[in-house]
């Protein structure tokens, strides 16, 4: 299992870090087609903004894993003890059904309207189905990660009680 989690860290990682390098070098040649060569790039600009909505989602399923994602702990950071593990596992576990709910059914949902109606994107001509398959795929890593949480926190509890 920790190989696992390891292998998918590391992918999603490197994924991330690509997409990022590519959206830059993407920037970076809209701005020199734009001001230096006065004639600018006509899909750079929707490039930008799928290499955008890909990071973003990647790197929030990945800030997951390292639990660096927006939370507000006012009140979880007063918990001391089971208190606060089984709260943490209860927030874990609302972030997966939220994932579940909204980013892979409600997103594969929009990637099947999407494909069936076989919209385009303007500049790249590419389906934009393929483009917003990033929210279930992302929503899965997302529950993926939530559900190792949760797997190391009842391992490190049940560990915990036993002694």
């Amino acid at each position: 299992m920790k190989q696992m989690v390891n292998v998918v860290d590391f992918l999603v990682k490197w994924i991330v870090i690509v997409f990022m390098a590519v959206s830059v070098l993407n920037v970076l040649w809209q701005v020199f087609s734009r001001f230096v060569m006065d004639n600018p790039s006509s899909w750079t600009e929707e490039l930008a903004r799928y290499m955008l909505i890909w990071v973003s989602l990647l790197g929030a399923a990945y800030a997951v894993r390292l639990k660096l994602h927006l939370s507000i702990d006012i009140f979880t950071g007063k918990l001391s003890g089971k208190t606060k593990r089984y709260s943490q596992l209860f927030i874990y576990f609302c972030i997966f059904l939220f994932a579940l709910f909204v980013m892979v059914i409600g997103g594969m949902r929009l990637v099947n309207l999407t494909l069936t109606l076989n919209q385009l994107s303007a500049a790249l001509r590419v389906k934009l189905g393929y483009v917003y398959s990033i929210i279930p795929l992302s929503g899965l890593l997302i529950m993926f990660y939530a559900a190792v949480f949760f797997l190391e926190n009842l391992a490190v509890g049940n560990q915990k009680e036993r002694e």
